[in-house]
């Protein structure tokens, strides 16, 4: 017989390797179940980057003694009943085998209790019961998992540092701070507080606690309501942008996902306000109804299926282009307050859980630093976390509300500034008065609010590409015949992929002629093509062929108005008269998008009156 059933514990490390990677897949799992629970407060405590040890302590609902040990079989759960309920999911947490995998590849304790009664206690070590009893009556759950991998140590051996682990857990916990601003977080690592968060539900406020004030003042509302979809959230102004992708945060239900269409729909809606290869901070809450997504696709449950996708994507893009559209987008100069001898803490936590960044002499100042805004001393020596949560003190009560007011009434502040950037298309860049140039590249120009100084390429590329845009798009499919054809030679591997999609070339205007030994003619192109461009254009669309297997008109088009913009506007060390400045403005203020090129960098600085007499010391 060659055929024969696994045992149950080795089922449940096979499942280990999909479900408990490392010690922040452990952190992830039990502290869903505690969002799952009902928890308003979440205490994550870890030693040696949960290497050592993990502890989750809740005030959640908690277990009766008779499904503490259910609970942890292979499949137990609480929260799917049949094949139907999998299309209804609610909760973080469903299919049942989380605590049977960490179980088996750790040595695990778990106290819980309901509240009126004696709790419950369990210890298992490698899947199986060695210890009962009864704990206190302190409701809510905790659950401490030790010496992980201590009985797989061929995976062991493949965790990175005790940074890089901590790393992915401090990323974690942000994800999960941002999709439940409503809990109040609080996270420490050997002893020394990492972060906290207040669980007022106010999304910007966690936003502050992650990114900093700096970045939080600069996040723009997003709300939008359809008939299946309710997103909203905050996006950042184009000025605050990050290297990377992982700043985007997109939280579907409540749970975190991974989506790339949803991101490329993102940056999509940035348009052309994003600098080239830089990405923009995001968090975009989704909410639907369960019927139309699909969770149970990966078992980490970071990726999703949607019913209704293409609505989805074109909702996200068009929203967050009508937000700017309504918003002044023009970066002001800042004044950088000046230097203490206080240790300053700069967030470094990249949110790409495969690239995790945290610098070791960050450690120890992270929580003196990182929650300054919402807490205003140090949690007491007494360390009775059971004490601390089923009795809160009126001064602890009123020590946080008032550390929280304070950061509610600056962002009140900033939402009402928000309100007022929500402005009609001509007034979003006021009127500017030039007085001169420098470097005849940056036009110098003022008005009652201040002093502007602008890029002239920069605008008068802007004023272009909308122009050309238009006019590229109110083309027919009608084709122009040359006298003259063109002549191209492709490599090989091009010359495939024009035999290949001859069909679709020729379905957009575009006649390719063999002319022998991988050479073609074009003896006509689609009308719209920019004239003075075509070569390139045509070279572009055999490029994206290749790339994409698939032709898009509309960015070639997209791109072929970059293009003739940035070669037909004036340059730097362009002298221009003060009519000329005054004319090139006036168009700028009529545009679209009047803050960036079509590249993405800002078109206009603008240096306050305040800031002017700052820096003269007219005003201390």
């Amino acid at each position: 017989m060659k055929i024969f059933q696994m045992p149950e514990t080795l089922a449940n490390k096979i499942a280990a390797g999909e479900v408990v990677e490392r010690p922040a897949s452990v952190v992830k799992e039990l502290v869903e179940n505690s969002i799952d629970a009902g928890s308003t407060w979440i205490k994550i405590d870890v030693l040696e980057a949960g290497l050592e040890q993990i502890k989750i302590t809740d005030n959640g609902e908690g277990m009766v003694e008779d499904d503490v040990e259910r609970a942890f079989l292979r499949h137990a759960t609480s929260k799917i009943r049949n094949e139907s309920d999998l299309f209804h999911v609610h909760t973080l947490g469903f299919r049942g085998e989380a605590l049977a995998s960490i179980a088996s590849v750790c040595r695990l304790t778990i106290k819980t209790s309901q509240g009126d009664s004696a709790g419950t206690y369990l210890s298992l070590e490698g899947g199986e019961v060695k210890e009962r009893g009864k704990s206190n009556a302190r409701k809510g759950t905790e659950i401490t998992v030790s010496d992980l991998f201590y009985n797989t140590p061929a995976r062991l051996k493949y965790m990175k540092t005790i940074h890089t682990e901590l790393g992915h857990i401090t990323d974690l916990l942000n994800r999960l701070a941002l999709s439940h601003p409503e809990i109040r977080f609080e996270a420490s690592h050997n002893g020394k507080s990492l972060f906290k968060t207040p669980g007022t539900g106010d999304l910007l406020q966690v936003i502050a606690q992650i990114y900093g004030m700096g970045v939080a003042r600069k996040m723009v509302p997003i709300n939008v309501e359809t008939l299946d979809f309710n997103i909203k959230g905050y996006i950042a102004k184009p000025e605050i942008t990050r290297a990377s992708r992982s700043y985007i945060s997109i939280i579907l239900n409540g749970r975190y996902i991974k989506s790339i269409p949803i991101t490329q729909a993102i940056i999509r809606g940035y348009h052309t306000l994003l600098p080239i290869g830089r990405s923009p901070i995001v968090v975009l809450q989704v909410n639907m109804d369960p019927i139309l997504v699909d969770v149970n696709v990966h078992p980490t449950k970071l990726e999703a299926r949607f019913s209704k996708d293409k609505e989805l994507y074109s909702l996200v893009e068009e929203q967050i282009r009508t937000t700017f559209r309504q918003t002044r987008l023009i970066p002001e100069l800042e004044q950088k307050p000046k230097e203490t001898h206080k240790q300053s803490f700069q967030p470094t936590f990249n949110f790409d859980s495969t690239k995790p960044i945290v610098k070791e002499s960050q450690m120890n100042v992270v929580a003196n630093e990182m929650n300054k805004s919402f807490f205003q001393q140090e949690d007491k020596e007494d360390h009775n976390i059971a004490e601390k949560q089923s009795v809160a003190s009126d001064n602890e009560i009123q020590q946080e509300e008032l550390s929280t007011e304070t950061l509610k009434q600056t962002f009140e502040l900033q939402r009402e500034h928000d309100k007022k950037e929500y402005l009609a298309l001509e007034d979003r860049v006021p009127v500017m008065y030039p007085i001169g140039q420098l470097h005849g590249t940056y036009i110098l120009a003022q008005n009652e609010n201040g002093f502007f100084m602008i890029d002239q390429h920069a605008a008068q590329e802007r004023i272009k590409y909308e122009f050309f845009k238009k006019k590229l798009g109110q083309t027919t499919k009608e084709v122009q015949e040359l006298l003259i054809p063109i002549t191209f030679e492709f490599s090989k591997q091009e010359s495939i992929f024009i035999e290949h999609y001859k069909t679709e070339l020729e379905g957009v205007g575009l006649f390719f002629e063999s002319f022998g030994n991988q050479s073609y003619i074009v003896r006509s192109y689609p009308n719209w093509f920019p004239k003075g461009f075509e070569e390139e254009v045509i070279r572009e669309m055999i490029e994206q062929i290749m790339h994409d297997e698939r032709i898009d008109v509309e960015s070639i088009r997209e791109d072929a108005a970059i293009l003739m913009s940035c070669k037909r506007s004036i340059k730097a060390n362009h002298f221009l008269n003060h009519d000329d400045m005054f004319r090139l403005l006036e168009d700028l203020r009529k545009t679209t998008d009047p803050f960036t090129c079509p590249h993405g960098r800002p078109i206009i600085v603008h240096f306050t009156t305040y800031e002017l007499e700052k820096m003269f010391k007219r005003v201390m």
